[in-house]
């Protein structure tokens, strides 16, 4: 198989020395190959913790979920997918296993076309070897932990919750041979692979064995059910379709970022940028970003303008940086590069940055209206975009008296300036 076919990356494996999960990377990459598996034929969700980290390695299609929804959401990608030739499967450790039981139960009772993968070293590994839902009491014996809960037998409550394939392995000479029996079930399957954890947990095989519950392997002859796809009402086709009303001097791609502090207007003003974009023929984005207090800190919005189409929404270095207060500024600093222009209140120490421009832009707009005259008054500086676009866009907001005064503010300014 090429590289370019390769179902993992080459990228080094970032467990710990000796950890078991990489075995079970390695031997769930060899099934796939073994299977005939292309990269963009495999979707892989993750869950927190050390079994999370595989992400990076895995040249597939691949998700990172929360801790314990991975299952969930693998579910709603096999049934949106709903193509066989497809692989859905999701890697996950027994704290994740534990915490999401009810989202593994679910698709085995509705044996979903995917294959769930749980790599058990009996312990929480990335928060200090704290026991999980799935540590047997001889592994807690061991560590002098005097709880003597039982542990969930995963393997069999998938069984009878009912999985068409179910197994423990615990050995690594089976590993490859049962995940690519698991892969090849129809409807729902579930490997327990017993893994070692060297700082906390199991250190060699020998000890793994000991403490592990012995390996099972169970079957349901069951047909793999149908997704319940429902034909529903349109969200998108009764929209009103925007069509372009001013032309644009923008090129291929140019990222702005607006930022400030809760209250500021900021996201308001990213929404209006981007429509300000669409109605000027271009493709846009608009991705804001907040503290979850939403009423304190930064506030940042994200916006993307392009004649192509946007298949990537990230901003890593703007070419634009709208900048009111400390707080946006704090949040932003480290994507500004010596390229990037930057329009600032005058009240902010910029100090080491190049090709800044500063304007009393609180004074100017207020609290509120301070980003929208910033934005006001770049559009009538750089001339990349019609300001009469922005007064478009404004013209369609609740506020729009109150926005349109603080473009006129702005002009009147540039034109007492340029007097």
């Amino acid at each position: 198989m090429e590289q370019s076919q390769a179902i993992l990356t080459g990228t080094p494996m970032p467990f710990c020395p000796g950890c078991g999960h990489a075995p079970s990377v390695i031997s769930i990459s060899k099934a796939l190959i073994e299977l005939g598996y292309a990269p963009n034929d495999v979707v892989m969700v993750s869950d927190i913790g050390c079994a999370g980290l595989v992400d990076p390695l895995f040249n597939t299609h691949t998700i990172h979920g929360l801790h314990g929804r991975a299952a969930g959401i693998a579910f709603g990608v096999t049934h949106g997918l709903n193509d066989p030739s497809k692989k859905v499967m999701v890697i996950l450790g027994d704290g994740g296993a534990t915490i999401g039981l009810q989202h593994i139960l679910e698709s085995a009772r509705r044996n979903a076309n995917m294959t769930l993968l749980v790599l058990n070293n009996l312990i929480y590994g990335m928060t200090g070897g704290q026991v999980s839902g799935l540590s047997t009491n001889e592994f807690k014996d061991d560590r002098h932990i005097t709880d003597q809960t039982p542990p969930f037998d995963v393997v069999r409550l998938a069984h009878e919750a009912g999985a068409a394939y179910s197994a423990r392995v615990t050995s690594h000479k089976n590993f490859v041979e049962i995940i690519r029996t698991a892969f090849t079930t129809p409807g729902f399957s579930l490997v327990e692979i017993s893994s070692l954890c060297q700082p906390y947990g199991a250190a060699k095989m020998s000890e793994l064995t000991a403490w592990t519950e012995e390996e099972e392997v169970y079957t349901n002859k069951r047909s793999e059910l149908p997704p319940p796809l429902i034909e529903t009402h349109s969200l998108i086709n009764d929209k009103d379709v925007i069509v372009p009303q001013f032309e644009s001097r923008i090129g291929n791609r140019y990222g702005i970022i607006l930022a400030g502090s809760a209250g500021g207007g900021i996201q308001a003003a990213g929404k209006l940028l981007a429509n300000t974009g669409l109605i000027s023929g271009l493709e846009a984005t608009m991705k804001g970003e907040y503290p979850i207090t939403i009423g304190t800190g930064f506030s940042v919005a994200e916006v993307i303008l392009s004649r192509d189409s946007i298949n990537y929404t990230g901003l890593v270095h703007p070419d634009l940086a709208i900048i009111l207060t400390i707080d946006g500024l704090e949040k932003i600093k480290d994507k500004l590069t010596p390229d990037t222009k930057i329009i600032a209140d005058s009240k902010l120490n910029l100090e080491g940055y190049n090709n800044v421009v500063f304007l009393e832009f609180g004074k100017i707009g207020g609290k509120k209206g301070a980003v929208f005259s910033a934005l006001t008054y770049w559009m009538i500086k750089e001339k990349l975009i019609d300001k009469e676009a922005l007064k478009g866009a404004a013209g369609n907001h609740k506020y729009s008296e109150s926005l349109l005064n603080t473009m006129a503010k702005m002009e009147e300014h540039i034109l007492a300036e340029a007097n």
